[in-house]
C-alpha cells in the first residue's frame, strides 16, 4: 500500500538568490530539478517537475515577485506546472510539445512498452515498477496521469537573453537530449542551468526526438566552455571539471556505438 505524502516538495538554499525545490517521492528518473532565481526585478523558474501537485501553491514564500518559468525541454518532468504561471519560455522546436501537454500516460513502469522498459534500463537505470513511493492524495491515478497543456508566452532560440533586472541568462541552444533543449549561461559567474543536456547521472539519447550526432556536438560545445558550475536538471550540481570528464565520456561512449 501506498503512503499518503504529508507534503510533496522540498527545498534547499544554494546561496543567497538560488533555491532548489524538488520532488522526493518521485523516482529519480523522472524528479527533476526546480531552480528559482530570485532577481532585482523579477525571479526566474528553471524547470517545474511533474505538476502532480501545485508548486506555485507550495513555493508561494518564494514568488514575491513576477515569475519567468522556463522549460528547459518539454518533457512531462521538466514542464508539469508551466502552466501555473503567467510568463512561459521555452525554445521554438519545442513549442507545440508544451502547448499540447503530455498525453495521458502510466506513472507505473510496469504499464509501459517493453521497449522503454529496455531502454532505459540499459541507459543504466534502476527502473521501479511504482515510479512514486507515495500519492498525493487518496484517490490519485498514477495509471492516468498527464500533464497540462501550456502555451508559451515566449519562444527563444540560440544567443536570447533572459534577465531578472541584476542577472542576465544567455540561452544555449544544446540538442540531442530533445531537439529544443537549452541551457541558461550566466558568463558573470560562469554558472550554468544545463536541464537534460547534461547531468550527473545515466543520459538518455535514444528517445523520440533524441539525436546522437546532435548530442555528441553539444558536448564537444561544453567540453570546451569555461564553467564554474552547473545546475543541472537531475541528480547533484557539479564543478567545470567533471563537465569535461561527462563530456568526454558521453562522446566516447557514442562515437563506439
Amino acid at each position: 500500500m501506498i503512503k499518503i505524502a504529508d507534503h510533496w516538495f522540498k527545498r534547499r538554499r544554494i546561496d543567497a538568490s538560488i533555491t532548489l525545490l524538488w520532488e522526493p517521492h518521485v523516482d529519480p528518473l523522472l524528479r527533476c530539478n526546480i531552480w528559482h532565481i530570485r532577481g532585482r526585478d523579477r525571479d526566474l523558474l528553471i524547470d517545474t517537475g511533474m505538476g502532480i501537485c501545485s508548486l506555485r501553491s507550495a513555493a508561494r514564500d518564494l514568488f514575491e515577485k513576477s515569475v519567468g518559468a522556463v522549460a528547459t525541454h518539454a518533457h512531462m518532468d521538466h514542464m508539469g506546472s508551466m502552466h501555473e504561471f503567467d510568463t512561459r519560455v521555452v525554445h521554438s522546436a519545442e513549442a507545440e510539445d508544451m502547448s499540447q501537454g503530455s498525453t495521458r500516460g502510466s506513472l507505473r513502469s510496469t504499464d509501459w512498452p517493453a521497449e522503454l522498459v529496455s531502454m532505459i534500463v540499459d541507459a543504466g537505470y534502476a527502473l521501479s515498477e511504482e515510479l512514486l513511493t507515495a500519492y498525493p492524495r487518496a484517490n490519485f491515478d498514477a495509471s492516468d496521469f498527464h500533464t497540462k497543456a501550456a502555451a508559451p508566452t515566449r519562444l527563444v532560440e540560440e544567443g536570447d537573453i533572459i534577465d531578472t533586472g541584476d542577472r542576465a541568462f544567455e540561452v544555449l541552444h544544446l540538442p540531442g537530449h530533445s531537439p529544443g533543449s537549452i541551457g541558461m549561461w550566466e558568463a558573470k559567474t560562469r554558472t550554468l542551468f544545463s536541464g537534460d543536456a547534461v547531468y550527473d547521472g545515466p543520459l538518455l539519447d535514444t528517445l523520440p526526438g533524441s539525436d546522437i550526432d546532435a548530442y555528441i556536438l553539444t558536448m564537444q560545445r561544453l567540453k570546451s566552455m569555461n564553467v564554474s558550475v552547473v545546475h543541472a536538471g537531475h541528480d547533484p550540481s557539479f564543478d567545470g571539471r567533471h563537465l569535461v570528464k561527462l563530456a568526454q565520456r558521453y562522446i566516447e561512449q557514442a562515437m563506439q556505438n
